[in-house]
């Protein structure tokens, strides 16, 4: 009798952990990645448009000849156009990339291009990677985009050092799509980790917008790093939401919805606090800024909103099942919706008639907000408690590592073992305020 009633309760229960993964899952939607999040303005969003396009050129065979171009073509200067590399400059070693100085906005920008699927090198950058084989600033990184900035960092230091002397007040950018947006956020790590090498720049002149990024670094440096790494996300691109490691993609590229699937069945079974205490499991870097144009159970695309935060729990986690994940990843489709929202930002600032003192009042107090939202950010990391959240050093993030001269070598950049208590380590950090909340303290704010 038990033999019996046991096959009709095993499939009793399956069914209903297929009927509680279908409901937490396939009901689960874009826009719920970002619905707490606030809105981003027009003079935080401004460069994203501009970025895009700079990067769109990099995918043309002469950008001073373009085969084609968005409405208002790139905005670039053939005269300010310092280099540009191609796969055969860079011997596979890294993606092609241009070099670009916009003095229309005191900016020296580094563009990198996306993958190539005919391009084997860009797959071997993918695949050079183990979860946890790399690690540096007490956090993982991707080990093939880590030597590939590494490169970058090698091979063109020297002109960005010299650019960067002689504007003293230009902004430096690394920007990049897909697997260069990987690449330009290791680069924007190691050039914080070490300004020396250019120059001792100030980390308030460096900036990076990883546009469709994929999961590169791991939680603590995500959020330790949100000041100067910004990554930016179309709807339901499925990159940033995939924690599957890169490398299992394309192993098994031919049964990806197979690989997904059972990824994503797998991830909702497991408890967010266990997700966020793995230290090695790698995420979208940065702050985020989400591109929201489609409503839930609605057809159609709708004027396109932004909203922007630097979160710790519900990072993208969850892949959102749509006939949109893949296009959304495309850097034509991200150009042209960033600028339609840059568009509805700036028509909503011309209706209200924003005096230019005042904008320039509220450039202000968006800056101080985003310093409060990201030193909140670090500490919620640190009362999770995120694996080495937050320890301080001379570049306000992380002990320094043991350096490596030669960024491509195999050596690893070596981390420190020093396992620290955490309720030592919150009283070291924060001091309670009037109201009994945990504040930073004084030292590090000042950081």
């Amino acid at each position: 009798m038990s033999i019996l009633c046991g096959g009709p309760l095993h499939e009793g229960v399956c069914c209903l952990a297929c009927a509680r993964w279908a409901w937490k899952r396939c009901l689960h939607t874009a826009g719920q990645d970002s619905e707490t999040w606030g809105l981003a303005t027009a003079e935080e969003f401004e460069p994203v448009p501009r970025l895009c396009r700079y990067i769109l050129a990099v995918y043309e065979d002469d950008p001073q000849h373009p085969l084609w171009e968005p409405p208002g073509g790139y905005g670039i200067n053939p005269d300010w156009l310092i280099l540009r590399r191609t796969y055969e400059d860079n011997h596979g070693r890294a993606p092609p990339y241009i070099l670009y100085l916009d003095h229309d906005h005191a900016d020296i920008v580094l563009a990198i291009k996306g993958l190539k699927f005919s391009k084997e090198s860009d797959y071997a950058v993918l695949l050079d990677n183990k979860l946890g084989k790399r690690k540096i600033d007490g956090g993982y990184v991707h080990n093939g985009l880590l030597k590939a900035a590494g490169w970058f960092l090698d091979v063109e230091g020297d002109i960005l050092k010299e650019l960067v002397e002689k504007y003293p007040n230009y902004t430096l950018t690394f920007t990049g799509h897909s697997l260069g947006s990987g690449v330009a956020a290791m680069l924007t790590l190691l050039v914080v980790l070490h300004r020396d090498k250019l120059g001792n720049i100030d980390r308030r002149r460096i900036r990076c917008y990883a546009v469709a990024p994929a999961r590169c670094m791991s939680l603590n440096l995500a959020v330790r790093y949100a000041d100067v790494i910004n990554s930016v996300v179309l709807q339901d691109d499925f990159l940033p939401r995939i924690a599957t490691p890169l490398e299992d993609i394309f192993k098994y590229l031919f049964c990806l919805p197979c690989l997904l699937c059972l990824r994503c069945m797998r991830d909702t079974c497991l408890l967010d606090e266990k997700v966020i205490k793995d230290p090695r499991r790698l995420y979208a870097p940065g702050r985020l800024y989400h591109i929201v144009e489609r409503k839930t159970y609605r057809l159609g695309r709708f004027p396109p909103v932004v909203r922007t935060a630097v979160p710790v729990d519900g990072r993208f986690e969850h892949i959102v099942f749509s006939c949109n994940a893949t296009s959304d990843h495309s850097i034509i489709w991200i150009e042209r919706e960033a600028q339609r929202a840059m568009d509805v930002m700036v028509e909503k600032d011309d209706i209200m008639e924003i005096p230019a003192k005042q904008r320039m009042e509220r450039q202000e107090t968006l800056a101080r907000e985003h310093r409060e939202e990201y030193r909140a950010a670090l500490q919620r990391a640190v009362t999770l408690p995120v694996p080495h959240a937050y320890s301080s050093s001379k570049y306000g993030t992380f002990n320094e590592m043991a350096d490596s001269h030669r960024w491509s070598g195999e050596s690893s950049f070596g981390s420190s073992k020093t396992r620290e208590n955490w309720d030592e380590l919150i009283e070291r950090l924060f001091d309670k305020d009037e109201s009994g909340h945990m504040v930073l303290k004084k030292s590090k704010r000042d950081d």
